[in-house]
């Protein structure tokens, strides 16, 4: 699964076959420290492996400098553009991983500062590319930005760290067109092997962004393509991170314990409000503690579907004419009131894992 290489920031390994890892990035001011810092927390609490933030001057970098003092623990990555100055002072205050593009860094002697003093301290660098960042002779000799330019671009960048000896690199190239994504990233995985961050970015809201990001990184993992990933959303960052989990779960690729939902459609059988029932019950799932290993519990409209259909569930309800049937795996339990069935439900579910 994923690249063949690995780099390491701070305590989380990326590729060489490591657990996928989710990332984020802060969208409040940099400059306002604990705003910046109560962020980094909800996202640290929702799951995020590794947490971005913009760095636009250096007053910014005041910022990393006391994040770390403060005892922030998840791996920060200093996002840069243009000024190699920035991103020398960021390696200075601790940072774990730097995002550049080489090419608008400058002068081979700028990129090769930012190379040396990133071995020095065994720091990172992610290569970021977009469609708006193509070299003008890539741009004209493709036409467009395509799929076959923008890793060609990614793949010019990392020779410019290469000539500097340095090969601690991630490579991201992101589109907001999903095919152009997948494709690119597919192109990237056989002409390198170095960890690749999947993203399709700018890809709206939750519900629009949640699906374009579901696709095309979707796709690329189920391939054994990529290593770390973040689904950009036009909201707030902890729902990133939910929705990337949830891909991460989807693709059985999430090795900590969790619950796993699954919950009919409806249809004219049903005779309990279902759809509402099902909202309760996945709230109440977030309360919880994480189990220690996956929990799947159904939430079934009739007799039909559960616990018929969902006989490999760990626990479930199958509804019926204003009551439900528990069930654990195959065997029906005990019915239960339709006003009861949530508080009911959970209380089993939390049995399970003691």
């Amino acid at each position: 699964m994923g690249s063949k290489l690995a780099v390491t920031a701070r305590n989380v390994k990326i590729g060489g076959g490591a657990p996928i890892s989710v990332q984020s990035m802060t969208n409040v001011d940099t400059h306002d420290y604990s705003v910046v810092r109560a962020q980094i927390s909800a996202l640290e609490a929702a799951g995020c492996d590794i947490v971005r933030l913009t760095v636009p001057d250096e007053d910014a970098v005041k910022t990393i400098y006391r994040l770390k003092e403060d005892g922030v623990t998840v791996p920060l990555v200093a996002d840069i553009h243009f000024s190699y100055k920035l991103a020398i002072e960021s390696a200075a205050a601790g940072i774990d991983k730097i995002r550049i593009n080489p090419g608008n860094i400058g002068s081979d002697e700028k990129v090769r500062a930012v190379a040396e003093e990133c071995k020095r301290r065994k720091i990172p660098i992610r290569i970021g590319v977009n469609s708006g960042s193509l070299e003008r002779e890539i741009l004209s000799k493709y036409g467009a930005p395509t799929s076959e330019a923008l890793a060609e671009s990614a793949l010019y960048h990392a020779s410019l760290l290469e000539k500097c000896d340095f090969d601690d690199i991630v490579i991201s190239v992101k589109s907001s067109d999903v095919p152009t994504m997948i494709k690119t990233n597919r192109i990237l995985s056989e002409k390198c092997a170095y960890p690749l961050h999947l993203g399709v970015t700018e890809a709206g809201r939750v519900g629009t962004g949640t699906v374009k990001s579901a696709i095309g990184i979707g796709a690329l993992l189920s391939e054994g393509i990529g290593d770390t990933i973040r689904v950009s959303l036009t909201d707030d960052p902890v729902k990133e991170v939910e929705a990337g989990r949830e891909i991460l779960k989807s693709l059985g690729l999430f090795d900590l314990g969790y619950y796993n939902l699954v919950s009919c459609p409806t249809c004219g059988r049903t005779k309990i409000d279902l759809i509402k029932i099902g909202r309760e019950i996945e709230e109440r799932l977030k309360t919880l503690p994480a189990p220690k290993r996956k929990i799947t519990v159904a939430v079934m409209g009739c007799v039909v579907n559960g616990p018929g259909e969902a006989a490999e569930a760990d626990i479930g309800i199958a509804g019926g004419n204003g009551e439900a049937v528990l069930f654990k795996k195959d065997k029906i339990i005990r019915k239960i009131k339709e006003e009861n069935i949530t508080d009911e439900l959970i209380g089993e579910i939390k049995r399970l894992d003691e």
